[in-house]
Parts: C-alpha cells; sequence; structure tokens
C-alpha cells in the first residue's frame, strides 16, 4: 500500500528525531481525551515539542493549533512541519543547548 504524503512527513520526522537520540512518542488521537494533540510529543535535551505533521499547504485543525498555543503558553515549542520545512526542524533541535 502506498504512502500517504502525511504519512512521509511523519517518517522523515522520525528519521530526523531518532538522529539526534530525541525522546518521542505519537500519541494516537481518539475520542478518549487525546484529540487535537500533536502528531510528536518530545522531549530533547529537556525541551518539550510538539510536532504537528502536514502534508503539502495542509494547515492544524482549530482544535490543534489550540493544543500548540498551549504548548508554547507553558514554556515549550510548539512546531507545524511539512515536507518543506523539514530544515526547521533541524534548526530548532540545533539551537538547543
Amino acid at each position: 500500500m502506498a504512502m500517504t504524503p502525511e504519512a512521509k512527513v511523519k517518517k522523515a520526522i522520525r528519521k530526523i528525531l531518532d538522529e539526534y537520540k530525541a525522546y518521542y512518542s505519537m500519541p494516537i488521537g481518539s475520542g478518549y481525551g487525546n484529540s487535537g494533540t500533536p502528531d510528536f510529543l518530545v522531549c530533547y535535551k529537556g525541551r518539550f515539542i510538539g510536532i504537528e505533521a502536514k502534508a503539502g499547504e495542509n494547515k492544524p485543525t482549530t482544535l490543534q493549533y489550540d493544543n500548540l498555543h498551549r504548548i508554547q503558553q507553558t514554556g515549550g515549542i510548539p512546531l507545524v512541519i511539512n515536507e518543506h520545512g523539514l530544515y526547521f526542524l533541524q534548526e530548532v533541535l540545533d539551537g538547543i543547548k
């Protein structure tokens, strides 16, 4: 079965996170309290990062934006990454001391 464009982005994000030896989890959104949670919950060098993966010009939903905003309000790093923004994820990780 062919991989969806978003699945390709997630695979690339996983590869980067693995290269940086970051801890990450990919929670499954469901009706039991995880709706809107970013695709990746990451801890890298003591910093919390929430990453929402999107393909092409797709944008997060309102609920996903709300969760990313809450991450930012509490000192975490919220990211929306598509196939053209993978370099930005690397820049963020490189910038964490």
